[in-house]
């Protein structure tokens, strides 16, 4: 990434003059090395200071990575000084005017921690409204069981390879392994040298890069959707999509990812990170048993449905109405920071302001959420 990126953005937005800015952000939205990534993340609190109303949705924080199994440092000294920046980091994004996080713990943390008064608790959303109805019934050939990401930091394959060693150790089961997805941008090369060490172990196959168009067919043709995780940086889209296309998941039995997968509604078969025969039960109670493979998969595909990506948008217009104080004739507009084109998305008039209510609803239903919690749910 380039160190000017915030002054590009602030460019970008003088040119466009919009009613809020939301910055959409993680730890490397701004870059894969360490300088472009923190200096990236302070732009929000550039575009605040040049006089735009500015919101953030943070998709994880500092306080709840584990920098060295995440990828981020090598050495304790390393991540001392990052875990340094990274509270400088928080603080700047905190001076915005509006901080939104898809996690209960998030809001504590970072309320205890930094006095913060400026945080809701936001839905996630689903990324496909097309699903209508579930399909479980898999095309002939083998099982395929899938995983699906960046790999090669937080996200290792080889437990997964050595689960499936195992569980076609005895040749009485027909699976495919489907390694879906590319390389992390810390962890250059990895699946070029996990592919290389088993070579000799059949029936796997590396898809490399999922264009956009690929990704339903990937998640169709699955029998189950594998996270073999040892970290995790926050709320994960690859869960939501599983729920989208109703997939059965084998889970780490992880912190945050645990608390995630219980307030959203969704659910599966959890394994312990560190052990490779934990793994293989936790895939094989899914693929020997096409009922709680069916009944999984339903209750996924029905927590993912609970809150889909439109009434997210409605929830940040009516959050920025609120923010603005302003006349409905406002509008807000989506920009493309490439070629610096200009899209309306939506005029805060057309929001009917009933169905945040009914979001909110759907959050306290899907979550156990305490009194605290939902008050972060408000408007203001």
């Amino acid at each position: 990434g380039d160190w000017n990126n915030g002054w590009r953005i602030l460019k970008a937005v003088r040119q466009t003059k919009p009613d809020v800015v939301l910055f959409n952000l993680q730890f490397a939205t701004f870059g894969n090395d360490k300088i472009s990534a923190a200096l990236g993340l302070l732009t929000p609190q550039l575009v605040k200071k040049a006089g735009y109303a500015t919101v953030v949705l943070l998709h994880n924080i500092m306080e709840t990575v584990d920098l060295k199994k995440a990828g981020f440092s090598k050495n304790l000294i390393t991540e001392f000084l990052i875990k340094i920046f990274g509270t400088v980091v928080t603080r700047s994004l905190l001076s915005t005017d509006l901080v939104a996080l898809t996690i209960p713990k998030y809001i504590d943390i970072l309320s205890k921690k930094y006095k913060a008064d400026n945080l809701i608790l936001a839905p996630h959303g689903s990324f496909d409204e097309t699903v209508a109805t579930p399909q479980f019934e898999l095309s002939p050939g083998p099982l395929q069981i899938m995983t699906f990401g960046k790999f090669g930091t937080y996200k290792k394959i080889e437990i997964l390879i050595e689960a499936f060693k195992l569980l076609t150790a005895d040749q009485s089961r027909n699976l495919e392994l489907v390694i879906a997805g590319s390389d992390s941008p810390n962890a250059p090369g990895y699946l070029e040298t996990v592919k290389s060490q088993y070579a000799n172990v059949p029936n796997i196959r590396f898809t490399g890069y999922v264009p956009e168009e690929k990704v339903s067919q990937i998640f169709s043709e699955a029998a189950v959707t594998v996270f073999p995780y040892t970290s995790t940086t926050g709320s994960s889209g690859v869960l939501h999509q599983a729920g989208d296309y109703a997939k059965a998941a084998v889970l780490p039995n992880l912190g945050d990812f645990a608390e995630l997968i219980k307030e959203e509604g969704y659910t599966g078969e959890f394994f312990d990170p560190e052990d490779v025969n934990s793994l293989a039960r936790a895939i094989a109670r899914i693929i020997d048993n096409p009922k709680h493979r069916y009944q999984l998969g339903m209750q996924n595909f029905l927590a993912s449905r609970g809150i889909p990506i439109s009434e997210v948008v409605d929830w940040y217009l009516l959050h920025f109405q609120v923010l603005l104080d302003t006349s409905p004739n406002s509008e807000v507009f989506a920009v493309e920071i490439n070629n610096d084109t200009q899209t309306p998305i939506k005029r805060f008039q057309d929001v009917d302001t009933q169905f945040y209510t009914n979001v909110m609803n759907k959050m306290v239903t899907n979550a156990d959420l305490s009194s605290e919690h939902v008050d972060k749910m408000r408007l203001a």
